[in-house]
């Protein structure tokens, strides 16, 4: 007779075990309002706090959390949230969702085993938020790191698309005459040279600058490294325009002659400098520079961070803007952008029984975790700042 590893009760036929029905659950969400400087964004829409609450789920906001983004209070409390003054009883939902993630003294407020939806802005963090975080066994989601069934950041891809398409326009409001513009017209009028537009950098930021430019009817030329990024590009685009790999020479001759270069380059820890201050030197006098990139260090030599209110300075005769969080100006249509992402996941979260399923379900979702219950899920940030992490996938099965 063969040896057999099983005994004689478990070769017998075995019951099939079916999983259980998942049952719906409801949400209690709490949106406090941004205390981050400059931020003026908020996570969901009048409209969307609307297609959660006729589904029986709970929101709570802050009073005037949606001013900046020009929503009252009223059309949240019309749509159907609990409106309050006391911030501590909105962190004190079991859901928190937020644009910029807690400070130290809001993850004070938060109750322990909550779970927190934001940013994380890697770069902005220190080591104490994780730890703060941990102690409170919370469980932490980052936009950012949300991934979409085609691999794709959706957030990170629609802040791109809105920083893009403003790097633009921001750069036609600086050219019109006043202390340093040249007074010129963006775009092409008839027997007058049209605008010239240098890009660096061919992701999501530089393709919607490339098609708004080209809608301004700009000549626009762009320079990136990767071919395969540069050929993804103009298939994009609805003509074919200049392209070229970063050469000192050819960039040098672009930015020697254009009226605007815009920044959009991004690196895996700090973006490289592109363009030295030496090229600076050489641009045209009162030509403009918005270097997108500054979220992560920016690409010129020349770029200081500056603020919403400052948003300007010149330097070798260059108008520079190099404001973080590009975005957050058009805090409106950034929210809408937000909210509209962010609420099919709370209402496949609660459709799934909680966000314990809800992980096991959706790996997008699942990938946007970064700490589960206080136990940190992810590399990235576990190198960075040198603390223990799991993989997520050894804990959510």
């Amino acid at each position: 007779m063969a040896i057999t590893p099983f005994t004689k009760q478990q070769l017998l036929p075995q019951e099939e075990k079916l999983e259980i029905e998942r049952h719906k659950c409801e949400l209690f969400i709490g949106i406090p309002k941004e205390t981050s400087y400059q931020e003026r964004r908020i996570c969901l829409t009048p409209d969307a706090v609307n297609s959660l609450t006729y589904q029986g789920h709970r929101v709570m906001i802050e009073a005037g959390a949606g001013q900046s983004s020009s929503y009252t209070d009223k059309e949240y409390s019309d749509a159907g949230a609990e409106i309050t003054n006391d911030v501590k009883k909105v962190f004190g939902c079991p859901i928190i969702l937020k644009v910029e993630p807690p400070s130290l003294v809001e993850i004070e407020m938060i109750n322990p085993e909550s779970i927190i939806i934001s940013a994380i802005q890697l770069k902005t963090r220190k080591k104490a938020y994780f730890t703060a975080l941990t102690k409170k066994k919370i469980t932490a989601l980052a936009f950012e790191y949300i991934k979409d069934e085609d691999g794709s950041y959706p957030a990170v891809k629609s802040l791109s698309e809105i920083a893009g398409t403003a790097s633009i326009l921001i750069a036609a409001e600086l050219m019109i005459t006043n202390e340093f513009g040249k007074g010129l017209l963006f775009g092409n009028i008839t027997g007058v040279p049209p605008t010239d537009v240098v890009i660096l950098g061919a992701g999501t930021v530089g393709e919607f600058a490339a098609k708004t430019a080209m809608g301004l009817g700009a000549n626009v030329k762009i320079f990136d490294n990767s071919i395969t990024k540069l050929r993804r590009l103009q298939n994009h685009l609805p003509q074919r325009i200049f392209t070229s790999t970063i050469q000192p020479k050819s960039l040098l001759k672009a930015l020697r002659r254009c009226d605007v270069a815009i920044g959009a380059m991004r690196g895996k820890e700090r973006c490289p400098v592109i363009v030295t201050e030496t090229m600076v030197e050489h641009m045209k006098k009162g030509a403009v520079i918005v270097d997108v990139s500054i979220d992560t260090g920016g690409c010129f030599e020349t770029s200081e961070v500056t603020t919403h209110e400052k948003p300007t300075f010149v330097k070798n005769g260059v108008l520079h803007y190099c404001v973080p969080n590009i975005p957050s100006r058009y805090s409106k249509t950034a929210s809408l952008s937000i909210s509209n992402i962010l609420t099919p996941y709370l209402l496949q979260i609660a459709e799934d029984g909680g966000i314990e399923s809800a992980i096991r379900c959706n790996h997008g979702l699942k990938n946007g975790v970064y700490l589960y219950h206080g136990i940190l899920t992810n590399k990235a940030i576990g190198d960075w700042f040198d603390l223990p992490n799991n993989d997520i996938n050894l804990i959510v099965f």
